[in-house]
């Protein structure tokens, strides 16, 4: 129960009453499915009613149930004073005064010092967007678009040709897919109905994908990464086991949906050739038809359609499905090497409750700058970077590196980074060694 101050109860002629001032204790008791409380810079809300009408997703918001969410509100918003009058109708009070402003004997110095450090980024004008870069980017898209086409047009629909058409059209797909990215996290334009619109634009009509359903995947990725069952993309549906407390928890419980112990060998019939063409593929359409998300829907089937009448007339249209799904099997060995090699060999485990810098370099890790990386990676070799100011645009990401790379030598926070073959054999080695420890347990009396 709230501790009211020292007027706040009996108070007459008008005196004002005090906030009601609440502990730690108390605020993590509200994290259950109907009763949702979080702190943001010591203020305390009541999201029970509100999480169901978060634009960035009910579950997004819920993950921080009964916790300090003082530094995820802040990197998820661009304009944290619009977002605060939403916010005032769900205050229930403040933290007492004796209460630290961390919870969970969190660094308040390192905290602080980040606090800093996103402050220096301002300062510097690194969440500002260059409409050059990203024009230059869209460009090169719908230019490999056009050469496609082209290509077809004039060398007709040969081996030669086609295998052409395959490779441009992966690539063009591959770098739509990071462009998506872009504008998903509402780092290109100060105005987030422009990036939405464009959002809806490159993910639904340049990839037949569902936006809404990328924004509320995703953000729960960069809540909490790597963390079970707040994070989906460490939801392996029981085909891998990862990290190095699941294995072994599924091993002492005799769980054994597949053999776990050459995980590391089936990843590569499974993993990368089905994610995108079968399973993403599925699920999108599934969540946009459940949802009645129709809009998102629309976008989508305006990619089908544009793609079966640009290439009905050369392939015919069991020849452009043959082709659509080559391409979607070739980009998805593409993504999930990229997306993975930053992730699934780093730490993989349940709630620890870290602070935003410590949770994040926990999960992440970077790969060596090259023209070469920055372009095939969509810039996510500065996956920490991206991590650490997911609304950063990505051009920027070389520019904070090295004050990044400066606080975590202060508090000896690891900073890790790869090259891109190291970061490659690593999630193999990863599903490995995760594969092994469940066996050990697995065999164990």
């Amino acid at each position: 129960m709230g501790k009211g101050g020292q007027n706040g109860e009996g108070c007459s002629n008008g005196c004002v009453k005090s906030e009601p001032r609440y502990t730690w204790e108390e605020v993590q008791k509200h994290n259950t499915k109907t009763d949702k409380w979080l702190v943001i810079n010591r203020k305390v809300y009541n999201i029970s009613g509100w999480v169901k009408r978060h634009p960035g997703g009910m579950r997004v918001i819920s993950h921080y149930a009964g916790e300090d969410a003082s530094e995820a509100f802040q990197a998820f918003h661009p304009d944290t004073t619009f977002v605060r009058k939403f916010l005032k109708p769900l205050y229930v009070g403040e933290l007492a005064e004796n209460e630290p402003s961390q919870d969970r004997g969190k660094n308040a110095q390192q905290v602080e010092d980040f606090q800093k450090l996103r402050k220096t980024a301002e300062e510097m004008d690194l969440f500002n967007s260059s409409w050059l870069f990203f024009g230059l980017y869209l460009g090169h898209i719908l230019a490999l678009e056009l050469l496609v086409w082209t290509t077809l047009c004039y060398l007709g629909t040969g081996w030669i040709p086609t295998l052409i058409t395959v490779l441009l059209l992966t690539v063009s797909q591959a770098q739509a897919g990071w462009l998506q990215h872009d504008f998903g996290h509402l780092s290109v334009f100060k105005k987030s109905k422009w990036n939405h619109i464009l959002h809806k634009f490159v993910i639904g009509h340049l990839k037949g994908a569902s936006a809404n359903w990328w924004n509320h995947r995703h953000f729960q990725h960069h809540a909490k990464p790597n963390i079970f069952s707040k994070d989906p993309d460490v939801n392996m549906v029981n085909i891998f086991v990862l990290g190095e407390t699941q294995p072994v928890e599924y091993g002492k419980k005799k769980i054994k949906y597949m053999p776990y112990n050459h995980q590391h060998q089936y990843f590569f019939l499974i993993g990368p050739p089905l994610l995108i063409p079968v399973y993403f593929t599925v699920q999108i359409m599934k969540t946009m038809i459940v949802r009645k998300d129709y809009v998102d829907l629309a976008w989508s089937l305006s990619y089908y359609t544009r793609f079966l009448i640009t290439f009905v007339p050369f392939f015919g249209f069991f020849g452009s499905v043959a082709l659509l799904n080559a391409v979607r099997f070739f980009e998805s060995h593409w993504f999930v090497w990229v997306t993975q090699m930053n992730h699934l060999p780093m730490e993989i485990d349940h709630e620890k409750y870290r602070d935003w810098l410590e949770s994040q370099l926990a999960a992440t890790c970077n790969i060596e700058q090259s023209f070469f990386n920055d372009w095939f990676s969509g810039h996510l070799n500065f996956q920490i970077e991206h991590h650490l100011f997911p609304t950063m645009p990505r051009h920027n990401y070389c520019k904070i590196s090295p004050l990044v790379r400066s606080l975590c030598k202060k508090y000896n926070v690891n900073y890790e980074e790869k090259t891109l073959y190291n970061a490659m054999r690593d999630v193999v080695g990863s599903l490995r060694k995760s594969g092994k420890l469940w066996l050990d347990a697995y065999l164990h009396k």
